[in-house]
């Protein structure tokens, strides 16, 4: 497992997190003056989470690979 990967799809979930909890309390968010809309948290939101969920998957079937295909292959021998 890549370890560098489990990182990203943490950070990931936590900004996916940060535009969730923005628009659950309704916090207006301003950027030098210009009050940003809340459609970007929900982009902010969507996008991050996807992302986590490709990356876990991902690291899942490395998981797999790794650690599973060798029992495949014994298996196999017996048989």
């Amino acid at each position: 497992m890549n370890p560098l990967l489990a990182i990203v799809s943490i950070l990931l979930v936590g900004i996916s997190a940060a535009h969730l909890v923005r628009l659950i309390f309704q916090v207006e968010m301003t950027v030098g003056g210009f009050v940003v809309p809340f459609w970007v948290s929900i982009i902010g939101f969507i996008i991050p989470l996807a992302l986590a969920l490709l990356l876990w998957r991902k690291i899942k079937e490395e998981f797999i690979k790794a650690h599973l295909s060798p029992m495949k292959t014994i298996k196999k021998e017996k048989g």
